[in-house]
């Protein structure tokens, strides 16, 4: 089997199949694309590698499949990080939603605004959006602490692809300015989760 990885190695969502992969011990290519240069929005991109123009892309001998929480998913079956019952399947999926759909567009959005396109080049939207997705960041980052108040990982006590989605910009969100001091069960999950066979930081 042929992997190539196409992705924007910053990015948390591209981190999160790297970190997978290599605690799979998959063999990959990786090609790069610089986002801040539009390089996923060329016609050439659009045409041979997603249609939607984003990354992470996963093409398996050929056929491409974006989004990283399905790439995931993908790569899961069949192993350790990924639940046998029914219940816990379902359990990962809806954190993986919740990854989606609370976490990422706050948190990870905070972080590209503050790191990487800077605070003094937003437009006027993103400058008035920017402290409600702040507040928004912080609101999923304590629906993560209180849950892990009470458990080791996100489902069923063991280490899985729901963690490795919602670690993957968590840990950096310090980076977007969240002040993580206020969430000690996540920092000791962020500690587990870093202590895990094969794992890889996010700038290998």
């Amino acid at each position: 089997m042929s992997i190539i990885l196409h992705e924007y190695p910053p990015s948390g969502n591209c981190y999160k199949l790297r970190l997978l992969m290599a605690q799979l011990g998959l063999a990959y290519a990786r090609r790069g694309y610089d986002i801040l240069k539009g390089e996923t929005r060329t016609p050439d991109f659009l045409a041979k590698v997603n249609g939607n123009g984003r990354i992470p892309v996963l093409e398996i001998d050929g056929v491409m499949l974006p989004e990283s929480n399905a790439a995931l998913y993908y790569l899961a079956q069949g192993t350790p990080y990924w639940p046998q019952d029914p219940l816990g399947q379902a359990q990962v999926l809806q954190w993986l939603f919740f990854e989606q759909y609370n976490h990422e567009p706050n948190v990870a959005t905070v972080r590209f605004w503050v790191a990487f396109v800077g605070e003094a080049n937003l437009d006027d939207w993103q400058k008035t959006t920017l402290p409600r997705k702040i507040a928004a960041g912080h609101a999923a980052l304590q629906v993560m602490e209180d849950h892990l108040a009470r458990t080791p990982f996100f489902v069923g006590g063991a280490y899985g692809i729901a963690d490795i989605a919602l670690y993957a910009y968590t840990h950096v969100a310090p980076e977007g300015g969240f002040d993580l001091s206020a969430y000690p069960a996540l920092n000791a999950w962020m500690a587990r989760v870093a202590a895990q066979p094969g794992h890889v930081p996010i700038e290998a």
